[in-house]
């Protein structure tokens, strides 16, 4: 029987509904365009899922080591859990109730993890499998959880309280258990007064009957498990952080909270047999050193063939103001103190052995920070750190943008990674890298991805990201081209940020050339080559440009009633001047006559030498100036094309097109100019503004920075200092960021409304709210730059070969074409301009303002960008290969006169118009009520469409050239503007954005990747033997000096000591019971964990057995004693007694 499927229905119905609405809105061409081109892309090829997390858990708690698996455990204030193995085997799970982790417990070697939550919650996690489950939970309901100990192959987990009480939880069946240590019978007498919460649990290495229990106001209680009472008390007037045993069980350490280390043999409690303050001042007259701030912990581990380690973590003394954090190592005489970059969280000593009664032989400290991880190696001189393979450095700089390429070119990583590998910092540990547990996924994606970051400080990262995994390849710091002031009194003041001037605002690169053009807060663009040899740049190339644009009244003489553009023709270039570089920055006057900063960068230009590493090396560099006192309006939009050696940027004034070979200006328009006569929103003109006459200077000024200065009505639309100040900080945790876009236009008028500032508060809040600093009519003529396309295409009938052009998307949706003339040889092309032209005419409007342009062929397929190859830029001339690879575009048929498409997405819609008839086919609403944040044309393997991401969190994809909705998922609601400054698709089905200021998250919307997750994932556990215990020795087994064991199961158990209150704790199974275990038996270790979980199932269907078993045996056996007590009652009685 075949099997039904609703989907194809519903792609049926859609396509019924969007070829009827294409044939309204063209009815001469709508079904041609149908029955031409046949779709292949359906809605089973999508379905969204997580991938993987990648980066430093936002906001660590805790943390968790198994040594035998070696794997590491991280939990965080938001109740997520990341583990990592080797490099490139990572997992992230999360807990539903979104508590902070506070402590982790391995099951060692056990693939089990235990997680206490601040919410007086346990879980029991099943690493088994490749997505970790929880088998069970137990809530407490009338106690608050504040420390946990799991000994070493023990099932019985001892959780301590905040009333001082202890409980014992059995994790097999995640039940308490009736044996219970309450804070009174702990200490009895020894305080007059509650002693605290438990902030220390621990069993005697030597003696598994003996547990140690630390009180937060400074008693020790050594309890003895079996008889039920406390052997020793130790009391010390300072609180206590933490307890460390020695191995031999004989001595324990205690850290306090005046900065001390106290030491105690366990048969004296009288007094510490030592007593010392490691960072203290010891005063020569034999007092009391001074008190120090607290130490947090402290371990202590045993060498078999040296002085033991004492590791600690805080303890430093109260006049070391503003010290960084410290970790203090204490090997025999010697104390090394080391600084580390954020505060400690917590720490873990590594050690060779998982026992804790044999000699720990520590190799390595692992350290968790606040954002960052470091293992330091113990065996080295010098206490060096191990290179961290893990891709944790994402946040070194607030990311401010990022980028997702997939099916990029493959001989792009190499180069890349050749030139990274040689950034290595120097002084590592040469060992390798000590987490080291785990398997890669067996499974493999045909593609390589790559990320491109960019960051506050202006620096930009390149990661490879192929096989879901992440690893930086390449640093780029942008902030070496200008000079860096000393200090906030050496500011510039035309710096219009207040803080990281040098923040990347977007990025551009082509793959294929390897160009790279990014733009900064602070208005400036840098054009960026790849090269595999070190130069040395003696001045770096210049070029600076003024935007802007001042509308004066109709009435005013100074128009002349002339129009508001002059058309160029192709083949000549728009601007009347020939702009050259500048060889140094700007030597111009910082003040105008009137007091005005007038044609000043905000930034200052390197002006010794740039030594240039091989890789990507400064092609040029185009700084917007101020005009007239005002400062540049920050950069919009930004495009890069190889093929042709231009890059078009734009922002609230207008656009400019430079020609980065020849390094010239070639185009520098208001947006209504580009417009012409034919502006369709009709600007209504500012009031008069008093105009200034130049001075002398200023004019010779002028002419030496090469700017446009023809009779192009500029105009020049003042924008807020509080919305240029607010964009240096749009990364940060007050981020404001100002983002153009067309408000809803409200009862269908076409009124348009003032740019957005879209404002992420510091309570995470996303609003929308209006700048009160624009005035009314600004508003009104207000449209910004919003994205940029270069291409070939037919603009006339009558052309049978595409001309290479630039089309400009706008805030107000109108989508406009530019002309280029682009000489055909590369002789040509360096000495002859490109033409640049446009004719004003509006190609097609959109509601909202447009995000993305694209090609399609005659067949549907989507077009890719026009690009040059990539050669050695630094190469001489005679060794230069370079082939000009331009897409060939076919010449129009008599059938069919449309051979392209233009594909259009903006905020609220998108539309495929055909060209060069430009007569719009398809046409879809996207959404009413929200809008859209980022959309991309991408390419996967059934298909083309569009992906879009919507600021009410669905995550939609559309056909092409159709525009059939194929996936509308609500995936995420947009509460943090971060995920809208970071969201980004790519090709074959991938997407990713910053979760949080440390983590990126990936996700795909491919149906054929959420199939080969499973294969692609890596392993956590995998099949280790536990190492043996350590011998005893023939004397200490002869009279019984080694570890004293202990059958825990006979003394906690429900037959010895009962069931615990049903009130005090509530037991709740986890989705992963048996069922999440099954999950496990694949892989490597699919028959050893098939043969377990049948064990494991047959030993719980065994249990359940023997314990219904002993139900009725007791049952039978109160029976009994009942009969008989009856029997006994009425034995001697006659029957007239009854």
């Amino acid at each position: 029987m075949k099997k039904f499927n609703i989907r194809k229905v519903l792609d049926g119905l859609t396509a019924a509904s969007s070829s009827s609405s294409s044939a309204a809105a063209s009815p001469q061409s709508g079904n041609r365009e149908n029955d031409m081109i046949q779709e292949t892309l359906q809605s089973e090829h999508f379905q969204l899922c997580k991938t993987v997390r990648h980066g430093f858990p936002n906001q660590p708690s805790s943390m968790a080591f198994d040594p035998v698996q070696k794997i590491l455990a991280i939990g965080t204030q938001s109740g997520a859990l990341r583990l990592f193995g080797r490099a490139g085997v990572e997992c992230y799970c999360r807990h539903e109730s979104g508590s902070a982790v506070i402590q982790l417990e391995f099951l060692v070697n056990e693939g089990a993890l235990v997680s206490a939550l601040a919410d007086d919650s346990i879980h029991l996690w099943n690493l088994r499998q490749k997505l970790p489950a929880i088998l069970h939970s137990l809530k407490f309901n009338r106690e608050r959880i504040t420390f946990c100990h799991l000994p070493f192959q023990s099932k019985w987990l001892y959780v301590g309280t905040e009333r001082g009480n202890i409980h014992i939880v059995n994790v097999e069946s995640f039940t308490l258990s009736g044996y219970v240590i309450m804070w009174n019978k702990a200490i009895e007498l020894s305080s007059k007064t509650h002693p605290g919460p438990v902030v220390h649990i621990s069993d005697n290495p030597m003696d598994e009957g003996k547990l140690l229990i630390g009180f937060e106001c400074g008693i020790v209680v050594l309890w003895d498990l079996k008889s039920k009472k406390a052997d020793y008390r130790y009391n010390y007037d300072e609180a206590i952080h933490s307890v460390a045993w020695h191995h031999e069980g004989k001595q324990f350490v205690c850290s306090h909270s005046d900065g001390t280390l106290t030491t105690w043999n366990i048969r004296a409690p009288a007094k510490p047999a030592q007593i010392i303050t490691p960072h203290g001042k010891q005063p020569k007259d034999g007092k009391k050193p001074e008190p120090c701030k607290p130490i947090l912990k402290v371990e202590y581990k045993t060498t078999r063939a040296g002085d033991p380690f004492m590791v600690l973590c805080g303890g430093l003394s109260y006049d070391t103001v503003g010290r960084r954090a410290c970790l203090t190592v204490m090997h025999g005489k010697s104390t090394a103190v080391l600084e580390m970059d954020y505060p400690i969280v917590d720490f873990l000593t590594l050690c060779e052995t998982p026992y804790p009664n044999d000699f720990q032989e520590p190799y390595a400290v692992v350290v968790l920070l606040e954002k960052d991880l470091v293992v330091i190696d113990l065996a080295q001189i010098g206490y060096p750190i191990f290179e961290n393979p893990y891709p944790l450095s994402i946040h070194e700089s607030p990311v401010t943008c990022c980028e997702y390429f997939a099916d990029c070119p493959a001989e792009v990583i190499p180069a890349l990674y050749s030139v990274g590998s040689r950034q290595n910092r120097q002084g590592f540990s040469k060992k390798e890298w000590p987490i080291s547990g785990g398997n890669w996924g067996q499974g493999t994606l045909s593609f390589s991805e790559m990320i491109i970051t960019g960051h506050a400080d202006g620096s930009i990262k390149f990661w490879d990201a192929s096989a879901l995994m992440l690893q930086v390849l390449y640093k780029l710091k942008t902030a070496k081209v200008f000079e860096k002031p000393r200090g906030k009194e050496e500011k510039s003041s035309t710096e219009i940020v207040d803080e990281d001037p040098f923040a990347i605002q977007i990025l551009s690169w082509c793959p294929e050339s390897r160009v790279l053009c990014v733009a900064g807060v602070s208005a400036h663009v840098i054009v960026y080559r790849f090269s595999k040899q070190e130069v040395t740049t003696e001045v770096v190339q210049l070029l600076e440009v003024r935007m802007q644009c001042e509308l004066t009244e109709v009435e005013s003489p100074e128009c002349g009633g002339e129009p508001a553009s002059t058309v160029s023709t192709p083949g000549t270039s728009s601007s009347p001047q020939t702009s050259l570089p500048q060889s140094h920055p700007s030597t111009s006057s910082n003040n105008s006559s009137d007091g005005l900063r007038d044609n000043v960068p905000c930034l200052k230009v390197r002006s010794s030498p740039l030594k240039q590493s091989a890789g990507y090396q400064v092609e040029l560099l185009i700084q917007l100036v101020w005009v007239s006192g005002e400062p540049p309006q920050p950069i919009t939009s930004l495009a890069v094309n190889s093929a042709y050696g231009l890059v078009a940027f734009g922002n609230g004034n207008g656009l400019a097109v430079v020609d980065y070979l020849q390094k010239t200006l070639l185009l520098n328009v208001s947006t209504a100019e580009l417009y012409g006569s034919t502006d369709p929103h009709h600007r209504q003109p500012h009031s008069p503004r008093k105009t200034r006459q130049p001075s002398a200077g200023e004019q010779t000024t002028k002419r030496k920075l090469h700017l446009l200065t023809n009779n192009h009505n500029l105009c020049m639309l003042s924008v807020c200092k509080s919305c240029m100040s607010g964009l240096s900080n749009f990364y940060s945790e007050s981020v404001k960021k100002l983002r153009s876009s067309f408000l809803s236009k409200s009862h269908g008028t076409h009124q348009r409304s003032c740019p957005s500032l879209y404002i992420y508060a510091r309570d995470n809040s996303f609003s929308r709210s209006r700048s009160s600093s624009v005035t009314s009519i600004d508003r009104e003529s207000r449209e910004v730059i919003s994205s940029f396309y270069f291409c070939d295409w037919l603009s006339k009938k009558s052309e049978t070969v595409a001309v290479p052009s630039l089309w400009v998307g706008t805030s107000l949706g109108s989508m406009l074409a530019i002309a280029l003339t682009v000489p055909s040889t590369p002789e040509q092309r360096m000495q002859q301009p490109v033409g640049v032209s446009f004719c004003g005419k509006t190609l097609v409007r959109l509601k909202g303002g447009i995000l993305r342009m694209a090609q399609l062929d005659a067949s549907g397929t989507l077009l890719p960008h026009v690009y040059e190859s990539w050669y050695e830029p630094n190469a001489p001339e005679e060794e230069k290969e370079r082939p000009r690879r331009r897409r060939p575009t076919s010449p129009p048929s008599q059938e069919n006169p449309d051979c392209q498409y233009a594909v259009v997405c903006s905020e609220k819609q998108a539309k495929v118009v055909a060209l060069p008839s430009q007569n719009c086919v398809y046409e879809h609403n996207i959404t009413e009520t929200s809008f859209v944040l980022r959309a991309d044309m991408v390419t996967l393997t059934a298909g083309v469409g569009i992906a879009c991401f919507c600021a009410n969190g669905h995550i939609m994809t559309l056909s092409l050239p159709s525009l059939r909705p194929l996936l509308d998922v609500n995936y995420l609601p947009l509460t943090d503007m971060r995920i809208a400054r970071t969201f980004c698709f790519s090709n074959q089905g991938q997407a990713l954005y910053l979760t949080s200021p440390t983590e990126i998250q990936r996700i795909t919307y491919s149906q054929e990747t959420c199939d080969n997750l499973q294969e692609m994932l890596g392993e956590l556990f995998t099949p280790v033997e536990t190492p043996e215990a350590p011998n005893r020795g023939f004397f200490k087994g002869l009279f019984g000096g080694g570890a004293q064991s202990l059958d825990r199961e006979d003394l906690f158990g429900e037959v010895t000591a009962g069931k615990a209150s049903r009130s005090l704790a509530q037991h709740i199974p986890g989705p992963g019971g048996m069922e999440g275990m099954k999950g496990a038996a694949s892989g490597v270790v699919g028959e050893l964990a098939r043969a377990r979980i049948a064990l494991d199932e047959r030993g719980q269907k065994l249990g359940e057995l023997e314990e219904r078993t002993a139900g009725m045996m007791a049952s039978a056996d109160s029976f009994s004693k009942h009969a008989h007590d009856i029997m006994l009652k009425y034995k001697d009685k006659k029957w007239y007694q009854l």
